[in-house]
């Protein structure tokens, strides 16, 4: 859980509870750190009912993790791909896979 899941909203639908059929782990180079990038994956994947995180990574790129139904997780590598995003992504490196590690909600690092 990250540092700042204490300030969900708690009108925001509900996190999945049923077991992920998918995981897209993506890595997303740009200008995505330091301009409410990581808040803006998490709007976007919260209300698909995603878990996972956003992560700041030391080379300057975001690592995202997210889990849940297959075309949730293809919905939001959608809106990293979009162009309409926080910052400015000029790449997405993205895999879709089976699930690794079970998440609770959706975190920020």
């Amino acid at each position: 859980m990250g540092f700042f899941d204490f300030l969900s909203d708690s009108r925001a639908p509900k996190q999945t509870v049923e077991p992920a059929e998918a995981q897209l782990t993506a890595t997303v180079h740009g200008r995505v750190q330091g301009v409410g990038f990581r808040w803006w994956v998490a709007s976007k994947a919260k209300p698909l009912g995603l878990v996972g995180y956003a992560k700041n990574l030391d080379d300057g790129t975001v690592e995202i993790i997210a889990q849940g139904r297959r075309a949730d997780c293809e919905s939001l590598l959608a809106a990293l791909k979009s162009g309409d995003t926080a910052g400015h992504v000029e790449q997405v490196q993205a895999e879709m896979g089976e699930p690794e590690v079970r998440y609770k909600s959706f975190g920020i690092y």
